[in-house]
């Protein structure tokens, strides 16, 4: 009986072919719509948990104000180095403690020039972001505590000033200040808030003090806990530590922050979750629209085989007969059009996730929720036109023309 009925509804699809493909495409843009949606957004979710994890192994920030990172507020008081020497002799736990100031400024080279991000920090830095020294080395506790004019070149920099070339040696010209590179960081590509990380210089801060910022504060203290240990109890040690330094009283509210990078990450991940289930939601609204599309053509199709209707049930057919035509008719034009859905969403996801550089994430459930929605939507749809063939009275059916 199903076979025969499915026979029945592929001879009226392909009768009206046309007609056929416009009533299933509201179905084909809604299950399209969904999978892309949700495709881009998982792989969007990926690329930032993973940039943000790449930031530093079991990282804090610690800074002035309730700002984020490198945004003090304007009524705290700035950190000094001791603050950062502080942590890392009364603290337990810690693998690297750097402190951070930055700028930008114009280095050059020769006949190159480029406008970039100074970094002024210690050779901790390197351990607390989770670089890598490609060329060359890192900066010496030595060249730190002398405040020698030395540097290390972001990938970024090094290409646009000395292309292939190896700049190990050579110095470059950091505002008015002659620095002497001693390395080049491995490359980092762009961060999850889409700048470059490799567009950078790293120079001693003792150096960036004195010849570039003209001052002793620090905007950053990056604070990398060891492996194995709890970054919470480390955030909770250094808040107690920095309430006890700037004489934060019982009741009163800290005026710094002190941030774990799990905790950023956490965050941003259940943001990005949010969004692409509310952009999920948004474009299965079109499903419904496609199912709406199926029930009025079927509507129709039931009007213009009124008569071919009342042949059926005055030579015996059944009304449950005449029910399953129809249905299975409006479930196969659902699930055609669910099947083009899936191919068109995963094809406009792959396109988006190579020309946006995220992570091509398919989740199989959502291709399988989505295909199983668009049946559900062909059975919630044409069942009403199905069971209105069915309640025909064959001799009105048979005097209709």
């Amino acid at each position: 009986m199903l076979g025969e009925a499915l026979l029945l509804a592929l001879v009226a699809i392909r009768r009206n072919l046309l007609r056929s493909f416009l009533t299933v495409l509201g179905v084909v843009i809604g299950v399209a719509a969904v999978i892309a949606m949700v495709t881009i957004g998982n792989g969007a979710t990926a690329r930032i948990t993973a940039e943000l994890s790449g930031l530093g192994n079991n990282l804090l920030f610690v800074t002035p104000g309730q700002g984020g990172p490198g945004a003090p507020s304007l009524e705290a008081r700035a950190f000094a180095v001791s603050d950062a020497e502080a942590i890392r002799d009364q603290v337990g736990g810690i693998q690297a403690v750097a402190p951070v100031s930055r700028t930008t400024a114009t280095v050059v080279y020769g006949s190159e020039s480029r406008s970039t991000t100074v970094v002024g920090s210690t050779a901790d830095y390197i351990a607390t972001q989770a670089w890598t020294v490609a060329l060359g080395r890192n900066l010496l506790d030595s060249e730190v505590r002398g405040g020698r004019a030395v540097c290390l070149l972001g990938e970024t920099v090094r290409k646009e000033l000395f292309g292939i070339a190896d700049p190990v040696g050579a110095a470059v010209r950091v505002k008015t200040v002659s620095c002497q590179v001693v390395g080049v960081l491995a490359a980092k590509g762009q961060s999850a808030g889409g700048s470059d990380q490799d567009d950078t210089i790293v120079m001693p801060l003792k150096a960036f003090q004195r010849r570039l910022s003209g001052t002793n504060t620090v905007a950053t203290i990056l604070i990398s806990a060891a492996d194995g240990v709890d970054t919470a109890k480390v955030q909770a040690a250094t808040t107690d530590l920095f309430r006890e330094r700037r004489g934060i009283q019982a009741g009163e509210k800290d005026d710094f922050a002190v941030r774990d990078m799990r905790q950023i990450v956490q965050t941003m991940t259940a943001t990005t979750t949010v969004l692409t289930g509310l952009l999920g939601a948004v474009a299965a609204v079109s499903l419904v629209v496609g199912g709406i599309g199926i029930m009025n053509i079927m509507l129709v199709s039931v009007t213009e085989r009124t008569r071919e209707i009342g042949i059926r049930l005055a030579i015996g057919a059944l009304e449950h007969q005449v029910l399953t035509q129809f249905l299975v008719e409006a479930i196969v034009l659902s699930l055609f059009g669910g099947l083009v859905g899936i191919l068109l969403g995963l094809g406009l996801a792959f396109a988006a996730a190579q020309g946006l550089s995220l992570p091509f994430d398919v989740d199989p459930t959502i291709v399988v929720g989505a295909f199983l929605f668009s049946a559900l939507v062909g059975v919630a749809f044409g069942y009403f036109p199905a069971r209105r063939a069915a309640r025909l009275d064959p001799i009105e059916a048979l005097r209709r023309e």
